[in-house]
C-alpha cells in the first residue's frame, strides 16, 4: 500500500478554488468523486472532504449525497471579520494605549441575560465596565458579563492592568460567537464616558462567546464616534 503524502487540507481546497475560479470546473459543473481528488493529490480521502467542506461553507460548492459536490451557479463569497485585542486595535494606529477599570461587582444574572446566554436566574456572573483610550482619547466603553460557573477562576483574576478580553483569550479561548453590529445614539451615561453629547450616532458590536457549548460571556462594546469597521471577501 503506498503511503500518502503530507497533503493539508488548504492546499487541496485552495487548488480547487483556484480552479472553480479560472473556470477550469465553471459554474454548474460537477467535480471529480472525493476518491478521484484523492488520487490525483496522492491524499487521504478525509483530506479532500474536510477541503470541501470548507469550500462549501464558503459559498463556492454545494454538495448532495447521491449527486456529488457541484460548483456553485452564483458562487457565493462569504465576509470575513476578524476581532483583535482593542489594544492590538489602538497600537495598530500609532497611538498609545490606556485601560481603565471602571466598575467590578459579582450579580445575579438579570433576567435578560439569563435569555441571551440561556443560564438561570441564579446564576452567579462577574459584571465589569471599563475604558479604553488611544492617545488618552475615548476609543471604546466595554461592559461585559462573564459566566462566573464557565469560568470560576475569573472570580479572582487581577483585571485592574488587562481587560477581560484578553484575560479571557489566554485563561478560557471561545469555540463559538455570534456577533451583532447596530447604530445607537448615546445616552447621557455614555456620552460623558466618550466625552462627547447626548444623541450622537456610535458603533455598537454585542458579542457572545461560548466553549464546547457553554456559555461565556457576553459583552457590549461602543466605540468613539466615526470608528468604523472593514472587512474583506
Amino acid at each position: 500500500m503506498t503511503a500518502h503524502k503530507r497533503i493539508s487540507f488548504q492546499f487541496v481546497r485552495d487548488e480547487v478554488k483556484r480552479r472553480i475560479e479560472t473556470r477550469v470546473w465553471p459554474q454548474g459543473s460537477v467535480l471529480p468523486t472525493e476518491t478521484q481528488l484523492a488520487e490525483e493529490f496522492n491524499c487521504a480521502r478525509a483530506t479532500v472532504n474536510r477541503a470541501l467542506r470548507e469550500l462549501a461553507d464558503q459559498g463556492f460548492v454545494e454538495r448532495k449525497r447521491k449527486s456529488g459536490t457541484r460548483v456553485k451557479k452564483e458562487p457565493s463569497k462569504h465576509a470575513k471579520l476578524e476581532f483583535s485585542l482593542t489594544r492590538l486595535d489602538v497600537e495598530g494606529q500609532n497611538s498609545t494605549y490606556r485601560y481603565a477599570l471602571v466598575e467590578r461587582n459579582i450579580v445575579s444574572s438579570p433576567g435578560w441575560l439569563a435569555s441571551q446566554l440561556s443560564v438561570s436566574q441564579e446564576a452567579r456572573v462577574l459584571h465589569i465596565v471599563c475604558m479604553h483610550y488611544a492617545d488618552n482619547r475615548p476609543f471604546q466603553l466595554e461592559e461585559r458579563w462573564i459566566n462566573i460557573d464557565a469560568v470560576p477562576e475569573v472570580e479572582h483574576a487581577d483585571l485592574d492592568t488587562n481587560g477581560p478580553h484578553e484575560w479571557l483569550l489566554h485563561a478560557a479561548p471561545f469555540t463559538d460567537a455570534e456577533v451583532a453590529f447596530c447604530a445607537i445614539s448615546a445616552d447621557g451615561r455614555l456620552a460623558e464616558f466618550m466625552g462627547t453629547t447626548s444623541g450622537t450616532s456610535m458603533i455598537q458590536l454585542e458579542r457572545t462567546t461560548w466553549k464546547d457549548g457553554q456559555p461565556i460571556t457576553f459583552a457590549r462594546m461602543t466605540h468613539h464616534p466615526g470608528y468604523y469597521i472593514r472587512t474583506r471577501y
